[in-house]
């Protein structure tokens, strides 16, 4: 790992200029960011996109998949990630049953994370959403694709899967992924799909595909932030995919069971983080409180 590389200067981020880099020799990177503190933390490590994902469900608010999250709850992360005003563009995602029922509500709902400050929105699925994708782009609002394993059908996929194993299934996902560049998605993200399917798929779009759990020939890469910083629920397991790149979530445990320790034995705060009153200052209130002689009080 070269933790050292130089992070270079760079202009705003768009989704025109995310969709020229197809097939460029530099992958792009995006990294998930759901507050103010993670998206400095991404922004400061020079990725390319920062994805506010539905993830949030799961890694910040202790939910069980990526159901329970509504647009509010994303245009509110969405916002507060903005606020850092990064150069990365600022992908929001749609969560589920927000652009499944008819296009003015679809439209309305990207609209809103367009207004907390995203650059662009994500939706799942691929041909079946067509209609959806159309109808955000006629608003002149970036739209990135997302096909493979989609969390928020879960349920009819019958849990977190590998998909595209099958020829069958295989060739419905390059089949979704071409209607999706065709639409005018700038982008796909391909989760969870073997190494070569990925690689068809990057080769018959004209757009950047970004991998997660897709192997290595795609045109970027993105991990959630909890999972590559080790920030996960000890009950959930990381997929086979997550590189971990650090232990943060027990260097914060060690670091606040030292302060509860420092508390309960009196070492903190120390002189040196508490703020003082001037000699005078305590002469005074020792007078202001020093209690009157009982027998001055009777006469």
């Amino acid at each position: 790992m070269n933790s050292q590389a130089p992070v270079r200067s760079r202009g705003q981020i768009t989704a025109p200029s995310i969709a020229q880099r197809k097939g460029a020799a530099e992958p792009l990177v995006m990294v998930t960011a759901y507050d103010a503190p993670s998206a400095r933390v991404v922004e400061a490590a020079a990725a390319d996109m920062i994805l506010v994902g539905d993830s949030l469900a799961m890694v910040v608010l202790g939910y069980d998949d990526t159901m329970q999250v509504t647009t509010q709850d994303m245009a509110h992360h969405v916002a507060a990630v903005a606020r850092t005003k990064p150069k990365a563009l600022i992908v929001g995602d749609l969560p589920w049953m927000s652009y499944h029922v008819d296009r003015a509500e679809t439209v309305r709902n990207a609209a809103m994370l367009v207004r907390a400050g995203a650059g662009a929105v994500k939706l799942e699925g691929g041909r079946k959403r067509i209609d959806s994708v159309q109808a955000i782009l006629d608003a002149e609002i970036p739209v990135m694709g997302h096909i493979g394993l989609t969390p928020q059908s879960m349920l009819a996929m019958g849990g977190f899967k590998v998909q595209g194993k099958q020829l069958d299934a295989a060739q419905r996902i390059v089949e979704d992924a071409m209607a999706l560049a065709e639409a005018g998605c700038f982008g796909i993200v391909l989760e969870c799909v073997p190494d070569g399917l990925a690689r068809m798929v990057t080769d018959s779009v004209s757009i950047p595909t970004i991998g997660i759990g897709a192997g290595r020939h795609c045109d970027g890469q993105v991990l959630v932030y909890h999972d590559l910083l080790g920030m996960c629920d000890g009950s959930r397991r990381a997929p086979k995919f997550v590189r971990q790149y650090a232990d943060v979530e027990a260097i914060a445990t060690e670091a606040v069971r030292a302060f509860v320790n420092d508390v309960r034995t009196g070492t903190f705060p120390s002189s040196a983080e508490t703020y003082h009153m001037t000699d005078g200052m305590n002469q005074a209130l020792d007078l202001y409180t020093t209690p009157t002689p009982r027998s001055t009080q009777l006469a």
